[in-house]
Parts: structure tokens; sequence; C-alpha cells
């Protein structure tokens, strides 16, 4: 008997609701996971709604209990990826980053510190608060705490603890004339001064100041002294605390640049990479794709959509990430 291939309709969530769940108990017929990532945020969360109402189950939970099934078939294939990229999807932003925070703590090998900065420089204030007590209603613990209590303590800690106090403490309004303040002190501790940077001089302000003002601060510095912060950190004595700091200058002074870099070494980076890749997709396929796409094609020939089937092997995988890389950005609301 053939095999259906399930694809869904943008009004009748009842009837999508249907196939997910016969698709999940051996019906014969193969969820299709790149039909659900044509879905807004508010049909996800229509259709979560909806699965709950119709069979008493949360969505979420009924793709990870399958994905626990002991069935070597199913964790040799591409749909155990792309179970955990629908749990990630299906979830509303806040919960799924609270999620990521969660197993960014916990990873075994080493702890996922640019995906956790990805998180508090990607995010508006008020996303982070709700990320905070999303990871508290769902972990019960607290975010903050979690961070401030790693060991072995790292350069990345510092700088997470800095910007988790920036999300609380700063103002909406930027500023000029502040960021070229900021921009001499940052140069007056680091390539401006004599001896080994000053730390604490940049704790301070990146635990003051929100990331709009310091994109702002970053812009001024590169006008002000000719060139980008992150050569200045290379040229002073910054140790590994510059290392750390190099990657969220990154990301807060270029996002669109900053992941189309971290989406090419994730298609050579293994297992870490793979999941570097649906984190990144659907973390921002709703939020600057666009743009990402279009560094992506400058800086390495191709569409990302391209490299994406080129790098991962054939699968409902492959396609899931593919249809979110080939989303619009003013076709996501």
């Amino acid at each position: 008997m053939a095999t259906n291939i399930l694809t869904f309709s943008n009004h009748n969530l009842e009837f999508d609701s249907k196939k997910i769940q016969d698709s999940l108990v051996g019906l014969r017929q193969q969820l299709n996971p790149s039909s659900l990532a044509g879905l807004s945020l508010l049909e996800r969360q229509q259709l979560r709604e909806t699965y709950k109402a119709e069979y008493g189950e949360d969505l979420i939970s009924h793709f990870q209990r399958y994905y626990n099934e002991e069935d070597d078939g199913l964790k040799s294939s591409s749909m155990k990826c792309s179970l955990c990229a629908l749990s990630l999807w299906i979830l509303d932003p806040h919960e799924r980053d609270a999620v990521i925070a969660r197993e960014a703590l916990q990873q075994e090998d080493e702890i996922n510190f640019k995906a956790l900065v990805e998180i508090f420089v990607g995010r508006k204030s008020s996303h982070v608060l709700l990320i905070t007590q999303a990871y508290n209603k769902r972990f019960r613990r607290l975010l903050d705490q979690d961070i401030i209590n790693l060991d072995p303590p790292s350069p990345f800690q510092k700088i997470l603890v800095a910007l988790a106090a920036s999300h609380k403490a700063h103002k909406a309004d930027v500023s000029q004339h502040i960021s070229k303040c900021d921009a001499r002190r940052l140069y007056e501790t680091g390539e401006g001064s004599l001896g080994a940077a000053d730390e604490a001089v940049v704790l301070e302000i990146l635990s003051k100041r929100s990331i709009p003002q310091l994109k702002l601060t970053f812009s001024s510095y590169k006008r002000i002294y000719g060139h980008d912060y992150t050569k200045a950190i290379k040229r002073g004595e910054y140790g590994q605390f510059g290392e750390a700091l190099i990657v969220v200058v990154k990301c807060i002074y270029n996002p669109a640049c900053y992941y189309a870099k971290s989406l090419h070494r994730s298609m050579k980076g293994g297992r870490r990479g793979i999941e570097t890749l649906a984190r990144t997709l659907i973390s921002r396929v709703e939020v600057d794709m666009d743009d990402i796409n279009n560094v992506f094609k400058e800086k390495y020939g191709k569409d990302l959509p391209h490299f994406l089937h080129e790098a991962i092997p054939s699968g409902h995988y492959r396609d899931f990430l593919v249809t979110l890389a080939t989303r619009c950005n003013n076709n996501n609301n």
C-alpha cells in the first residue's frame, strides 16, 4: 500500500489536527513537516489549541512522545530531527526560548553559550521577561540564577549576567551623545590604554545599555576610530574575555551577517551544527530571514535554501528547513 504524504489546510484546523493524529498512530499516513513550516504564529497557536481540544493532549507532548518511542526505524530517519524541530516551531516564541536556554545550559559536552547570547541579544526586553517567566514555570528554576551558578566560570557567563541586567534597567530611547561617550570609554579601556583592558568598564556598559543603544555605540566607535570595535578587541589584551565579547558584539552590531555565518558553519558542524540550523532558522524566520538570505548569497555565492538542499541528506527534515529558509518576512504575520 502506498504511503500518503500529508499536507495541511490553511483554514480547517480540526481536519489538520486529525491528520496529525492519524499520522502518529500508525495509520500509514506520513507527516510532512514542511507543510507546517508555512503556518504563521497565529495559525500555529490555533492548531495547538485545536489539537488540545480535540484529543486532550498538548501537540508538543504528542510530538515528544512519538519521538521517544522505541522505534529504531524512526530514530534512524530524518523524522527524528523533524519532530524536534516541529516541537520548537509550534511553541510560542517565549516558551521556545526558555526550552532552548535550558537545553543550552544542560549540554553534555559543553554549555552552548552562543545560543544563550542569541536569546539575550536578539530579543526585546519585554520578550526576555516572558522567557524568564516561562523558564521558571516550565523548569521551576530561575534563568538568571542558573547562569550565575555555572561552574566552572566562563567569560560568557559575566557577559550574559550583564546583558540580563540590561534588560531590567535600560531606557528605551537611544542617544547619540551616550553612544559617543561609551565609544570613547571603550577605546580608553581597550586599544587606547597601555595595559590590559578593563573588563569592568565593558561589563558596566553592557549592563546599563539597551541592545539598540549598544548597536549605536559600536557604530559610533567605527565612525570615530575608523574600524570595528571587534578589531579593537583583537588588538587589546582581553584574553578569553575578548573571544566571548567578539561573539556578542558581532551578534549585536550586524545580526544578519552573524546568523549567515553561523548557518554556513552549522552545515559542517555535526550534531551541534544540525541543532543550530533548526534553532537559527526557527528563531529568525519571522524576524530577519530576508536580510540573512541576502547576506548569505553575497558571502557564499548561493542562496541559503540551495545550500541547505546540497548540505543536508534528502528527507523531511531538509524539506522543513528549506521551507523555513524560503519564507519572506512580510508573509509571517
